[in-house]
C-alpha cells in the first residue's frame, strides 16, 4: 500500500514519481508496458523515457494496476489523455472512495471532447485536481527551477497538494479553475504545432510571437465559453505553459510542428517518436470544441486541416494571413 501511486510511467510520470520520492513520500509507479517496468525493476532507469535519471529504490514499479493503486491515498494521473478512460476503468476497482485523483496529463478526449478531470470526475465519486504549468521533465528531474499550478475545487484540497508538491525547485501555486488550468494546458500543444510549422518554413520570430499572442487570444475564448475564468489564461497554466511549448526545443508538439512545415508527413512524424504527442489528437476535440461553442478559433481551424484533412502547411499562413481585416480588440 503506497501513499501515492503515479499511473504512467513516461518521462513526466517517472520525473513526477521522482519528485515525490525524493520528499520521502511513499510512492508506486504504474507502467504500462511489461519490459520497461522490469528494466526499471533491474537497473533503475527508464531507459525508453528518461534515461539519464537514476530511479531511486524506494519507488516501487509495476505493471499491474491492481499492485500500485490498490488501497492508495493520492493517485496522480500521467497517462496521455486518449488512453486515460481506458487505464481507470481497469484501475476503478481498486481505487480507494477517499482517495485524491491529480491529473498532470494534457489533452482533450476525443468523441466526447471533455478535459481528463472532466473524465476522471465521470468514473470517480472522489476529489479530482489538476497539476499543470511550464515545466519540461529533463530540466525538473535536473532540478532546475520551475513554477506550475495546481487546482482543485475547494482550497483546502488546493492547499494539501501544494504541500505535497512543492520543493525548493518545484514551485506550487494555487487555483480553483480547474476548467481553465486544463483548457489552457491542452490547446497550448495544438499553437505549439502552429508554432513548431511556422519555424519549419522559416517565418521568424516575428510570425511565432505573433501565432502565440492571437493563439491566447483563441484559447481565452473557448475557455470563457466553457466557463473557466479569464484571468487563469493569463498564468502559469495558460501564458506561461503556451510560451514554453511554442519555443522550448524539447517540445514534442513544436517538434511535430516543425518538421510538417519542413515537409514530412504526419504519419512518418509520429511514428518515429517514442512519446505522445498530445496536440495531434487535441487538434480535433478543439477544433469540435470551437464549433459547439460558436467560438472563433483561425488557428485551430487551420491546424486542424493541416492534421486531419492534410492541407499544404504554406497554405494554411496564406489562410490565416488572408482574413478579413479587424480591430484586435
Amino acid at each position: 500500500m503506497s501513499y501515492i501511486a503515479v499511473i504512467g510511467g513516461g518521462s513526466w510520470g517517472t520525473t513526477l514519481a521522482g519528485l515525490l520520492a525524493d520528499k520521502e513520500y511513499d510512492v508506486s509507479l504504474w507502467v504500462y508496458e511489461q519490459s520497461v517496468a522490469e528494466e526499471i525493476q533491474r537497473t533503475r532507469v527508464n531507459s525508453t523515457y528518461l534515461p539519464e535519471y537514476v530511479i531511486p529504490d524506494s519507488i516501487k514499479v509495476s505493471h499491474k494496476l491492481e499492485d500500485v493503486v490498490k488501497r492508495t491515498r493520492y493517485v496522480l494521473n500521467v497517462v496521455p489523455a486518449q488512453y486515460t478512460r481506458a487505464v481507470f476503468k481497469d484501475a476503478r476497482p481498486y481505487i480507494h472512495k477517499d482517495a485524491i485523483i491529480i491529473n498532470a496529463s494534457k489533452g482533450i478526449e476525443r468523441g466526447t471532447l471533455l478535459t481528463v478531470s472532466a473524465v476522471l470526475k465521470e468514473l470517480f465519486d472522489c476529489k479530482v485536481a489538476a497539476l499543470s504549468g511550464p515545466s519540461f521533465a529533463s530540466e525538473v528531474i535536473k532540478r532546475l527551477p520551475t513554477a506550475v499550478t495546481i487546482a482543485a475545487e475547494d482550497d483546502d484540497t488546493c492547499f494539501l497538494l501544494q504541500e505535497i508538491f512543492n520543493t525548493d525547485y518545484f514551485r506550487v501555486y494555487t487555483h480553483t479553475d480547474i476548467t481553465g488550468v486544463e483548457i489552457g494546458g491542452a490547446l497550448k500543444n495544438v499553437m505549439a504545432i502552429a508554432s513548431g510549422i511556422s519555424d519549419g518554413l522559416g517565418l521568424g520570430a516575428s510570425a511565432r510571437a505573433a501565432l502565440i499572442t492571437r493563439g491566447l487570444v483563441e484559447i481565452t475564448r473557448l475557455g470563457k465559453a466553457m466557463g473557466a475564468h479569464e484571468r487563469t489564461f493569463m498564468g502559469l497554466s495558460g501564458l506561461g505553459d503556451l510560451v514554453l511549448t511554442c519555443t522550448g526545443q524539447l517540445s514534442r508538439n513544436h517538434t511535430v510542428g516543425v518538421k510538417l512545415g519542413q515537409g514530412l508527413k504526419l504519419q512518418d512524424i509520429v511514428q518515429s517518436m517514442k512519446m505522445v504527442a498530445e496536440g495531434v489528437a487535441t487538434s480535433e476535440a478543439a477544433y469540435e470544441l470551437s464549433k459547439k461553442y460558436n467560438v472563433e478559433m483561425p488557428i485551430v481551424e487551420q491546424i486542424y486541416k493541416t492534421i486531419n484533412e492534410d492541407k499544404n502547411p504554406a497554405d494554411a499562413v496564406k489562410a490565416l494571413m488572408g482574413r478579413t481585416l479587424k480591430s484586435e480588440f
